[in-house]
């Protein structure tokens, strides 16, 4: 898990500079925030149009709750299971906020609308930072730049899909699946990580022919705590 360094007001005399905090929250908020091409060609591929795909980007604004719900929906499962899926998935920005208010103290007029940007991606930014200024910017830059070109690029996306009709007869309801597993792989840098990638595949794999779609995605959740139950009894 990553942890934040101490918490300092401002910058160290050898802390980051501003220049290499705006390039590294620019080059990952450019870097995701184009995938979501994937999820306008994905959401069209399930039967969501244009208008329904943009607000779902507007609103929901986190990428793995998106792809599970229209997922879900195109493998033909219950809208409500869809939703319970996504929702699940997106619980994990409240924790990050938790952690996220006591680094950024941001002003109280200015958190709701913050709030809609915690996400795995800024958060990851603004906890790597060394002090509480570059941390907000950090945060404010990687949220900003990906916030629009995530909008902009579900846009393109969703129309580029409409204009060619069919996407499975192009092989293009895989990109979101793609997409997703790209931006996961590299996060699995410890063994626990890794086992718990590994048992919540076999298990979302395991009872996908069985249960309804979507259900197996909250299945698959269950490996995170079985992985640490079992590392706990070994420690």
């Amino acid at each position: 898990m990553v942890t934040a360094p101490e918490i300092r007001e401002t910058a160290a005399p050898d802390g980051r500079p501003r220049d290499a905090v705006v390039r590294d929250a620019l080059g990952v908020g450019v870097a995701v925030g184009l995938s979501g091409f994937a999820f306008g060609v994905t959401a069209a591929g399930a039967g969501i149009n244009t208008l329904q795909a943009c607000v779902l980007s507007l609103l929901v604004f986190t990428g793995a709750s998106q792809f599970a719900l229209v997922g879900a929906l195109a493998a033909g499962g219950n809208p409500f299971t869809a939703a319970a899926g996504a929702f699940f998935l997106g619980t994990r920005n409240a924790f990050y906020g938790l952690r996220l208010s006591e680094l950024l103290r941001l002003p109280r007029a200015v958190r709701p609308l913050a709030a809609h940007w915690v996400i795995d991606e800024t958060t990851a930014v603004a906890l790597a930072q060394p002090d509480r200024k570059s941390a907000r910017l950090g945060f404010t830059v990687t949220g900003l730049t990906l916030y629009v070109l995530w909008n902009v690029t579900t846009l393109l996306g969703a129309l580029g899909a409409e204009a060619i009709g069919d996407t499975r007869a192009w092989g293009l309801d895989a990109a979101g699946p793609a997409v997703f597993l790209a931006l996961l792989a590299p996060m699995l840098k410890t063994a626990t990580e890794r086992a718990v990638a590994a048992l919540a595949l076999v298990l979302g794999l395991g009872f996908l022919p069985v249960l309804p779609a979507g259900v197996p995605v909250l299945i698959a959740a269950l490996a995170a705590p079985v992985v640490l139950w079992m590392k706990g009894r070994r420690s």
